[in-house]
């Protein structure tokens, strides 16, 4: 599939490389609505921001099993 769903067909390399960015521009402006702190940072600063969020979920997740894994009394 192409870039924008249709069936992909032969391209020139100048084509694809277009395709690509548009697709790379798209995910980074959704990145950047959804981390926290996000919207107006460069690429770079984003995924590092994604980076911390995606280790501080991981770390929230251990916390709640551990909780879970409590006994209750």
């Amino acid at each position: 599939m192409g870039c924008n769903g249709a069936k992909k067909t032969k391209i020139s390399r100048r084509k694809s490389r277009k395709c690509g960015k548009k697709t790379a521009v798209f995910s980074v402006k959704k990145l950047q609505k959804i981390i926290p702190g996000g919207e107006g940072l460069n690429p770079d600063s984003l995924l590092l921001r994604t980076a911390d969020y995606i280790l501080l979920l991981k770390l929230q997740i251990n916390v709640l099993q551990v909780l879970n894994s409590l006994p209750v009394s």
